[in-house]
């Protein structure tokens, strides 16, 4: 078994560094939150670290999976980040969804001090973190990530290998590219089809069978019909990476309208308080302002 460390303990982070664990992995692990890490710790039988340099000693693979590209950067180059504490040889895979320049920035750091690197930004939400079925998108050396995949088919069960450095976070963002737009469209249709008087369960069956059917809105459209919008995956978080992506498109001198439009409705969901909560729950930016709430007939009612 192998001796491993876990940056970043939320929502995602936390069951995946348990199915390390599970897999029988000495496993070391730090959060911002050291609360959170402490309990862990003792939770799991991990070694609680109080720094990312102490996780990085005691690791020969380090995975991390926070929030931003400041955070990841902090975490790993920091005056206490990883690359203060990893031996030459070893490796750190960054499965946080940061901005691809940047990450290939990381690595280039990283190589100078002889330290390994991959971005490996996954997919799945919260119940692919905790039933071990993540996809990760993997850019890099082929040959690192062949050598450390064994501790990712702990976490996961599709695995893409897409190219050299920054490459897995570009597919990455591709993916949540077309999600967050899936997503308006779902929330603009639904409105405008219950403020008619379709009903949203008839309009969801009739989406299914047809060829604008998705597997997406498929899974999401019975949260929002119960009015369920507790975090899978949060609006605050896709409105990063829809951000991301907007600014990587300007880079590449590719036009991304609707991709913009987009995240600026994820940002108003922000601001009207809704950005800890799912994805699912911006469809409240068109409800409220339309009047009409998408829900089944049973939603909200006392049992």
């Amino acid at each position: 078994m192998a001796r491993l460390g876990f940056l970043g303990l939320g929502i995602m982070g936390a069951p995946m560094a348990q199915n390390l664990r599970k897999a029988g992995h000495d496993l070391a692990v730090w959060s911002n939150n050291t609360g959170k890490a402490e309990r862990f710790a003792k939770a799991h039988g991990a070694k609680f670290c109080k720094s990312p340099a102490e996780a990085a000693t005691a690791s020969e693979c380090v995975f991390l999976c926070v929030g931003d590209t400041a955070m990841s950067r902090e975490v790993i180059l920091g005056e206490s980040g990883l690359r203060a504490g990893a031996k030459p040889g070893s490796v750190v895979v960054d499965c946080s969804t940061v901005a691809p320049s940047e990450s290939v920035e990381i690595a280039e750091e990283l190589h100078r001090s002889g330290i390994e690197f991959l971005d490996a930004p996954c997919t799945g939400s919260k119940a692919g973190a905790e039933g071990a079925t993540l996809t990760f998108m993997v850019g890099g050396h082929k040959e690192v990530f062949d050598r450390v995949r064994p501790f990712f088919e702990a976490m996961g069960k599709t695995f893409y290998y897409c190219g050299d450095h920054g490459m897995g976070l570009r597919a990455k963002l591709t993916q949540n590219l077309i999600l967050g737009n899936l997503l308006q469209a779902f929330n603009e249709g639904l409105v405008m089809s219950t403020k008619a008087g379709v009903d949203p369960e008839l309009m969801l069956e009739i989406l299914n069978n047809s060829a604008a059917r998705s597997g997406f809105i498929s899974a999401k459209a019975p949260a929002v019909f119960r009015r369920d919008f507790s975090t899978n995956f949060s609006v605050k978080w896709l409105e990063k990476d829809m951000a991301l992506m907007v600014g990587a498109a300007a880079e590449m001198n590719v036009p991304v309208p609707l991709t913009a439009l987009s995240q600026q409705l994820l940002r108003t969901a922000i601001a009207k308080g809704y950005g800890d909560e799912d994805i699912c729950g911006s469809i409240r930016v068109l409800e409220d302002t339309v009047g009409v709430q998408v829900k089944s007939a049973g939603a909200g009612k006392q049992t």
